[in-house]
């Protein structure tokens, strides 16, 4: 019988890391600021508490929800566009990854809010 081995691939180098354009990067940036909204608003609707005091800040000075979610998230996408229009690709990069990251979270505290609401 013969054992099989596989070749051993090296990490990529620094240069080798694909990077995205500015434009594909901002894309991504808006995308993940619009799931972060819909995922904010569904955990508020199951009784979650939004835990960003910045967050909950606007939220109680717009007077509902979803004006405060609105203004911080058009705050957002402008400091993106800043980003982009300068080609700080890496910094959204990186918030990219964060705002994934919380997208991840937001849907985590959605399913354990809807595993303790009370069933019909």
């Amino acid at each position: 019988m013969e054992l099989m081995t596989h070749p051993q691939v090296p990490f990529p180098s620094r240069s080798q890391v694909v990077t995205l354009s500015p434009g594909r990067a901002f894309l991504i940036y808006a995308y993940l600021q619009a799931l972060d909204v819909m995922t904010t608003l569904s955990f508020l609707m199951a009784g979650v508490q939004e835990a960003n005091p910045l967050v909950r800040y606007a939220m109680a000075m717009a007077g509902s929800p979803l004006a405060g979610l609105l203004a911080v998230k058009l705050a957002a996408l402008l400091l993106g566009l800043f980003c982009w229009s300068s080609g700080r690709v890496r910094l959204l990069q990186r918030a990219n990854v964060f705002f994934a990251a919380l997208v991840a979270w937001n849907l985590c505290c959605l399913v354990l809010g809807l595993g303790h609401a009370p069933r019909p």
